[in-house]
C-alpha cells in the first residue's frame, strides 16, 4: 500500500495495515525564502520517510503599513486587507510549489495557518491584545474579520497550488482563554475559514492547541481531520472523542515523549498511540510540535515500529 492510498483508505473509513504516521517541529528559517522551507520539508519527510508532510508555516502576518505595534482601535483599523502575493506568505506559495511538483504521487502534505486571534497575538498586537479586548472589543473584532478575509484568501490560494489540506492552529482550550472569550473571538472566525475552505481538498484539520479543549464547541467545524493532545489527561482519550466526533482523528503521541526520554520510550509512545488510535480514520501524530532537537534515531525508530505493524 503506498503513502497515498494509506491516507486516503483511512480518511475513507477502510481498514489500513497501520496508520498513516507523522511528526514535526518548527525549522526556524522564516528568515529565508520559499524554497529554503521546500528543500528542508523534502529532506525532512523523505529522512524520517513519514505518510504525509504538516508544511511547517513560520512567515508572518504583515504589520500594518507604518506600525510596529496595534496598540488602540485607531491602529486595529489600520488591519486592511492585502495582496498575499505582496507579502511574506508568498514564499510560503514558492514552497508549495516546489512540494506539489516534487512531491506529487509520492505523499500528501498540509499547510499550517493560524487562527486570526494567534495572528493578532504572535505580532499584531501581541502584549496589548488583553488590554485591547477590554478597552475596544468591537474594534478587535473588526480587525479579526479583515485577519479572516485575507487568510481564507491565502488558503484558497495554498489549496489550489497542491496543498491536500489546511492544518488551521486554533486556542480553542482553557489553558489559553475562557470559553466565552474563544466563542466570541476566536471560532466564529476559524469556522469561516473552514466554511470557506470545505469541499475543496481531503485533509483539512483542525488543530486545537492545548490543554483542557472545549470539546462541544468545536465539533461542529466542518473539518476533516481533528488533531489534539489526546495523551493529556485534561482532554478525551481517543475512545472517548470517537463517540462524539465521526472524522478522522490526528494524535496518539505524547510530544512531551520524544526528547529527554530514550528512544525507546519514543518507540512506546507511538505503539500506544496506535493502540488507542484504532484501525482508520486515525492519524499517528503529535499532539503538538515536536522539540528542533530531537534525537532523529528516535524519529526513525519510532516510525520503523509503526511501520512493522504492517509488516
Amino acid at each position: 500500500m503506498t503513502k497515498i492510498e494509506r491516507v486516503e483508505k483511512s480518511l475513507a473509513g477502510v481498514e489500513v495495515d497501520r496508520p498513516p504516521v507523522s511528526f514535526w517541529y518548527h525549522f526556524g528559517v522564516q528568515h529565508e525564502p520559499g524554497e529554503r522551507i521546500a528543500e528542508l520539508s523534502i529532506e525532512f519527510v523523505r529522512y524520517f520517510d513519514l505518510d504525509f508532510l504538516k508544511l511547517m508555516n513560520d512567515y508572518y502576518y504583515p504589520m500594518p503599513d507604518g506600525l510596529n505595534e496595534v496598540t488602540s482601535a485607531d491602529d486595529l483599523g489600520k488591519i486592511k486587507r492585502f495582496d498575499i502575493h505582496a507579502s511574506d506568505w508568498a514564499q510560503q506559495l514558492r514552497a508549495i510549489d516546489i512540494l506539489a511538483r516534487e512531491l506529487k504521487d509520492e505523499v500528501y502534505f498540509i499547510d499550517t495557518v493560524f487562527d486570526p486571534w494567534q495572528i493578532l497575538l504572535r505580532n499584531l498586537a501581541g502584549e496589548h491584545l488583553p488590554r485591547l479586548l477590554k478597552e475596544c472589543p468591537d474594534a478587535v473584532l473588526g480587525a479579526l474579520d479583515v485577519i479572516t478575509e485575507n487568510t481564507i484568501a491565502y488558503c484558497k490560494e495554498a489549496l489550489k497550488r497542491g496543498c491536500a489540506g489546511v492544518f488551521v492552529s486554533t486556542f480553542g482550550a482553557e489553558k489559553q482563554m475562557p470559553r466565552e472569550q474563544y466563542l466570541t473571538f476566536a471560532k466564529p472566525f476559524v469556522k469561516r475559514i473552514f466554511d470557506e475552505t470545505a469541499g475543496s481538498a481531503i485533509m483539512n484539520t483542525a488543530h486545537v492547541h492545548d490543554y483542557g479543549i472545549f470539546v462541544d464547541d468545536v465539533l461542529d467545524i466542518p473539518m476533516d481531520i481533528l488533531s489534539y493532545e489526546d495523551r493529556d489527561p485534561s482532554n478525551p482519550s481517543m475512545p472517548e472523542m470517537r463517540k462524539k466526533f465521526s472524522g478522522s482523528i490526528m494524535a496518539g503521541m505524547d510530544k512531551n515523549r520524544m526528547t529527554r526520554v530514550t528512544p525507546a520510550d519514543a518507540v512506546r509512545n507511538a505503539l500506544e498511540g496506535c493502540e488507542l488510535g484504532g484501525k482508520t480514520k486515525f492519524f499517528l501524530a503529535p499532539g503538538c510540535s515536536f522539540p528542533t532537537w530531537l534525537y532523529p534515531r528516535s524519529g526513525t525508530l519510532l516510525v520503523e515500529a509503526v511501520k512493522a505493524l504492517g509488516a
